[in-house]
């Protein structure tokens, strides 16, 4: 089944084109991204398999033109994989918000699309653009089954004590105030992957993922389910982040609004777009900037890093503590997959939990790996992530379902 997987973001679109076999056997066709959607000049970067990749500056006006911009790529007798758009089957589409409202991947209909919109108060630079990129394909591909795919569905098997907040209960009740988590796809990707990887079975098993990157959260996964993550009611809680500041108390909002005359919509901006690893190093929001920096010995720079291989040291403790114990401990993600100096600065506070590492077999990137040694009570794997191919599953296991 050929499979057209998208992530549409407010100004951009990010794509897959994948032959699915079965859940494990397939084949990338092609993929690519489309940037800088409603301004001056957009631009189309397209590489199929095996052949040149294509760079393509031009007016994209909206996602429609974005959307059929891809098709043009798809079908290009140089640069393309199709004779026919005939050829595409399905389409996945990520989703970042679907509040308690879906639980799992969803066949896309237009009450979905309602429901989808009601949910964007939750995500309001994420789900629109959603929203966006499933109306565009769906006017260009009106007759192929489409497929939501949602980044906080795995987070919902979270107990109550989990995801409530300590407020008056009315504001669950009244605007859905609580945590929903998100990286879902990737998270239920890794610690899956990750548990095969490891010779353990997920159905009795106890693991940590640690998607760390640009935007990163820790996950507590019992028995393949998912019972806790750092990120709450938006994706700005947890750990420090490129430009999101993490879990901070609460009345420094308040009290810098009223220090700095802030309106809410400006001390949202501060906290979502001007803080994190931007913030507190004054560098950049890059953590290989930061790496490099840190080696030319920049103060603020090593205090921004080691605040993250804090945070990540002390959520693993209290998720090995909320699980009662420990089997695998997973690293995903841009910095998770490549960076080796926070794997083995966050794996050495480790020992009292008996993680015996691997320093040698800890000198890879992008490549799955365990990194304990054959003797470690508690494994540690280096696992790469593929929220495309488990959109790409869910869909094709989706439409074959329906069909």
């Amino acid at each position: 089944m050929i499979i057209l997987v998208l992530n549409c973001g407010s100004s951009s679109l990010k794509y897959q084109l994948l032959d699915m076999k079965n859940d494990e056997v397939y084949d990338l066709l092609a993929k690519g991204i489309v940037e800088r959607i409603g301004m001056e000049t957009g631009c189309l970067k397209h590489q199929a398999t095996g052949k040149e990749k294509l760079v393509k500056e031009m007016p994209i006006e909206d996602h429609t033109v974005g959307i059929r911009a891809v098709m043009d790529a798809l079908l290009d007798k140089e640069f393309g994989v199709l004779s026919t758009l005939e050829d595409i089957e399905a389409v996945g589409h990520r989703v970042v918000h679907g509040a308690e409202e879906f639980v799992c991947s969803q066949l896309i209909t237009d009450k979905v699309v309602e429901q989808l919109e009601k949910c964007s108060v939750f995500a309001p630079l994420h789900n629109p653009a959603n929203i966006l990129g499933i109306k565009a394909v769906s006017a260009v591909l009106p007759t192929v089954p489409h497929v939501g795919v949602f980044d906080t569905a795995f987070h919902q098997t979270m107990p109550s004590y989990a995801y409530m907040y300590a407020l008056p209960y009315e504001y669950y009740e009244k605007y859905g105030i609580r945590r929903y988590g998100f990286h879902g796809t990737s998270h239920r990707y890794v610690s899956a992957k990750g548990a095969k990887f490891a010779g353990l079975d997920i159905n009795y098993s106890k693991i940590i993922t640690c998607h760390l990157g640009n935007g990163s959260s820790i996950a507590a996964v019992v028995n393949g389910k998912s019972i806790d993550t750092t990120m709450g009611f938006t994706p700005l809680e947890g750990l420090i982040m490129g430009t999101r500041c993490g879990s901070i108390d609460p009345e420094i909002v308040t009290y810098l609004q009223e220090k700095e005359g802030l309106t809410p919509s400006e001390m949202s901006r501060i906290l979502n777009k001007q803080s994190g690893f931007l913030g507190l190093s004054c560098v950049s929001s890059d953590a290989r900037d930061l790496d490099d920096a840190a080696n030319e010995g920049h103060p603020k720079a090593k205090l921004t890093l080691k605040k993250l291989t804090y945070e990540i040291i002390k959520y693993i403790g209290a998720y090995t503590a909320a699980m009662n114990g420990v089997d695998l401990i997973v690293f995903t993600g841009g910095i998770g997959e490549n960076n080796s100096r926070l794997r083995r600065r966050v794996c050495e506070n480790l020992a009292y939990l008996g993680v015996k590492f691997d320093y040698d077999a800890n000198v890879v990137r992008g490549v799955d790996t365990i990194i304990t040694l054959p003797d470690s009570k508690v494994k540690v794997a280096l696992i790469t992530t593929n929220e495309e191919l488990m959109i790409a599953r869910d869909t094709m296991n989706i439409v074959q379902n329906e069909e």
